[in-house]
């Protein structure tokens, strides 16, 4: 556990950044890696990090996406996990890889399949190895599904799989502070505005700072942070279910990151190990606190899929389990970036709906962008601004798990 002290040096900051998980840290790395040579403040409520969503993430990448924005996103964010030690700079940083076995969509209907033709058609022109399967082509690669019903599968194995965002996260984290980023042990309470400004921001502890730039790195709190500013941002914490399982029967190859029609889905997670993941139905907003797990939907729900759509998957056994948080964004499932435009200085980096960690170096360098410069540098990730919320403007993402 990391050791942060609880009363920040200063009493100003020219960015003080509220959450410092994987978001908040990516940040705060880039600024440095940047040249920002301002004062930096990340606020975080628990050094330990065990009840974030970057410590219950399911640690995977895919290019599937349906907009070419966010397979630009992720193309980053699998060069920059391949490459990473070249990136930090440091060589102390282990090398790292992506474990290819990739994401398998099943379509059981004419419309997905057609969803899949479209998506995969905007994967392919951004570069992406997407595959296109019939269900005679899904079973000569992976003779243990049962394939009743399925009509098309999608595949890429190139860049598409499990990755170790822990180590990501450590390093972003670990080299923010060793390049003179503060952290302090602590939780943000109230935030004094003036007409367009957020000129400070006051904690649990009483410490009161005032702050240049204020950004919301603060996960499935998104909204509460937001609301101190006197702001709504539609996002809300929803609960997802993860298993780690053993087979008494194991497959003879990988199982690829398997999209079940039903919602459900399943992969391999380590050499004699699986892991299925599925949402809570109803799926409604629940309490940042809740973390209790929902047993009945194993055996009711996921299990039961499992066993249907892999055979010899009829005798599992639970290793471990747990329950994390989709910061969800209720308008469209994707990223909220950028400032507020009545409170400019107050900045949105929220709403990821799961996507988050794979999108963490490029999120974290467009708003390092946006903070030194004004403006994206790189990716143009414009499409992602505050504004299309006050227009209730979706900006559709037909690929979301």
């Amino acid at each position: 556990m990391a050791v942060f002290p609880t009363t920040p040096a200063r009493t100003s900051y020219d960015v003080v950044i509220v959450g410092g998980a994987i978001m908040g840290s990516s940040t705060a790395w880039w600024l440095k890696e940047l040249g920002f040579d301002g004062s930096i403040l990340v606020v975080e409520r628990d050094p330990s990090y065990t009840a974030c969503s970057t410590a219950h993430t399911n640690s995977c990448i895919r290019q599937q996406f349906s907009s070419e924005l966010n397979i630009r996103i992720s193309q980053f964010g699998a060069q920059f996990v391949k490459n990473l030690r070249d990136y930090m700079k440091d060589d102390k940083v282990p090398e790292l890889g992506i474990q290819n076995y990739g994401y398998l969509y099943l379509a059981d209907n004419a419309q997905f399949a057609d969803t899949l033709r479209a998506n995969q058609a905007v994967q392919r022109a951004c570069g992406a190895e997407t595959e296109l399967l019939t269900p005679d082509e899904i079973a000569e690669r992976y003779p243990f599904y049962d394939l009743d019903g399925i009509v098309l599968g999608s595949i890429n194995r190139k860049d598409e799989g499990y990755w170790d965002g822990g180590i990501v996260f450590e390093w972003f984290r670990r080299l923010a502070r060793e390049r003179g980023v503060e952290y302090v042990q602590g939780e943000v309470t109230g935030m004094t505005r003036q007409g367009g400004r957020i000129t400070d921001v006051t904690l649990a502890s009483g410490d009161t700072v005032s702050c240049g730039k204020v950004v919301n790195a603060s996960g499935p709190r998104a909204a509460v942070t937001a609301k101190m500013a006197g702001l709504d941002v539609p996002v809300e914490p929803r609960k997802r279910f993860t298993w780690i399982f053993s087979a008494e029967k194991p497959l003879d190859r990988d199982l690829p990151l398997t999209i079940d029609p039903s919602g459900v889905h399943f992969r391999q997670d380590g050499p004699k190990t699986y892991l299925a993941g599925c949402p809570a139905d109803p799926d409604p907003a629940v309490d940042p606190t809740d973390f209790a797990m929902d047993h009945n939907r194993w055996q009711d729900h996921v299990w039961p899929t499992i066993a249907t759509r892999i055979p010899q998957f009829d005798a599992l056994k639970i290793v471990t389990e747990w329950a994390g948080h989709y910061a969800y964004n209720t308008l469209d499932q994707n990223a909220v970036l950028g400032p507020h435009p009545e409170v400019e200085n107050f900045l949105f980096l929220n709403g990821f709906s799961g996507h988050g960690l794979q999108q963490s170096p490029a999120m974290g360098r467009a708003m390092a962008e946006w903070l030194i410069h004004g403006a994206f540098q790189t990716l143009d990730l414009s499409p992602f601004a505050y504004d299309r919320i006050i227009r209730n403007e979706p900006y559709l993402e037909k690929a979301v798990i």
